[in-house]
């Protein structure tokens, strides 16, 4: 008589995440600064629950053209939202400190310059190949098959727009070795007279270009000066904090620059497009605040759970980031033939179209599951095989390999 299947008790799948997260915490360097890594995930989650909550594609008529909108151009009073979601300026601060520690121990191993920046650079890349080959063919699909121009523009716009923020993160971390002693102050001089230029002497809104690179550069500065060891006392955290929500408020207030940190369509000025002084400002606060919270996360980082949902985060940092678009839009196309949806197809002009968005974000994160489990391996690498230790354990044993042996060889 076969014997009855098995099957899995809820106490028994948590038992099992208990012990893998307990794996991955046993394997993590015990020197590794768990605040950096929760801050970039964080980071990330940001970013993607901002463009999500922001973003909607509005079908028009019959046709099933697609046109971009933003709740902040009906409903600017939201524009707080803006200001929790919007992270970048905590992913470059994170970057900077990672890059030019990262750099300092390298050298200090014998590593060349181009040995490090090719592995740096790796990681970022990788994925960006399986997205730009699957929007070259989907383009040439709805090219075909009939689809507007003018709607194949929107959806390519939205999907390869990730690409900005990382040719301007290569590029900086390419310039790693100029800017570990670079001050932030430098830069945000920079900005500050690029402003002055277009918005106060009518020069012209080119000139504005400029402050994609000088704009992201200040917090990347500020966290080559964490490496430093300049800011590790909390009152560089409030400096910044305080400040950074002074001067946004009085640019805010008085100058007339945007409420929302991110870009509405429509709108005569952005803060993203190019970045103003506001947003770097802005930025300065989000460092400060970063800054101040690094014990707290250090400290909620030593619970195994916490600490493995961060790790796994972290691995996928890069697909996350570059998927997040395509899966709304894919959630947006695929539900279109049921009929124009409240929160996914229609103007989004009320509080009824909030509360409808916020119904969607469940889907956006099944979509966008499926797109991290086809394409994850463009970062991670090929699957392990069976029996062997998890790509989260291996990758923070190899992190403790490497910190061995650069131990020893100093």
């Amino acid at each position: 008589m076969a014997e009855p299947r098995r099957t899995a008790r809820p106490g028994g799948v948590w038992r099992g995440i208990g012990r893998g997260a307990a794996q991955v915490d046993a394997a993590t360097a015990g020197d590794r600064d768990r605040a950096v890594d929760a801050l970039r995930a964080f980071a990330i989650l940001g970013v993607v629950l901002g463009h999500w909550l922001v973003t909607a594609l509005v079908a028009d008529g019959d046709g099933g053209g697609l046109r971009t909108a933003s709740p902040l151009h009906d409903m600017p009073w939201l524009a707080p939202i803006s200001w929790v979601f919007q992270t970048l300026a905590v992913f470059f601060l994170v970057g900077g400190h990672v890059a030019t520690r990262g750099y300092t121990s390298a050298r200090k191993r014998g590593t060349t310059y181009g040995q490090w920046l090719a592995s740096r650079l790796s990681r970022l890349f990788k994925p960006v190949a399986a997205v730009l080959t699957l929007w070259t063919v989907a383009s040439v699909l709805l090219l075909l098959s009939g689809t507007e121009p003018a709607t194949i523009h929107t959806l390519l716009k939205l999907a390869l727009s990730p690409l900005w923020f990382l040719l301007v993160f290569a590029a900086l971390t390419a310039a790693t070795p100029l800017l570990r002693r670079l001050h932030p102050l430098w830069a945000l001089a920079v900005v500050l007279h690029v402003d002055l230029l277009r918005f106060g002497l009518g020069a012209p809104g080119w000139l504005g270009w400029v402050n994609l690179a000088a704009g992201w550069l200040v917090p990347f500065t500020v966290g080559a000066a964490w490496t430093r060891g300049e800011l590790e006392r909390r009152r560089a955290g409030w400096i910044l904090l305080t400040g950074g929500t002074a001067a946004t408020a009085a640019l805010v207030s008085w100058a007339g620059y945007p409420a929302s940190m991110v870009g509405v369509p429509g709108a005569g000025v952005s803060n993203l497009n190019p970045p103003t002084l506001a947003a770097v400002t802005f930025g300065l606060a989000q460092c400060g605040l970063a800054l101040l919270l690094r014990e707290p996360l250090r400290r909620a980082m030593r619970r195994p759970l916490a600490w493995a949902a961060v790790a796994l985060l972290n691995l996928s940092a890069m697909t996350v980031f570059l998927w997040h678009q395509t899966a709304l839009m894919a959630t947006t196309a695929t539900a279109l033939t049921a009929g124009h949806l409240p929160g996914l197809h229609t103007a989004p002009d009320n509080l009824a179209w909030v509360a409808a968005r916020l119904a969607w974000l469940p889907v956006f994160a099944v979509a966008l599951a499926v797109c991290w489990t086809a394409f994850r391996g463009y970062e991670q690498g090929p699957r392990r095989a069976k029996g062997h230790a998890s790509r989260v354990v291996r990758t923070h044993r190899s992190d403790e390999s490497r910190k061995t042996k650069a131990q020893n060889h100093a």
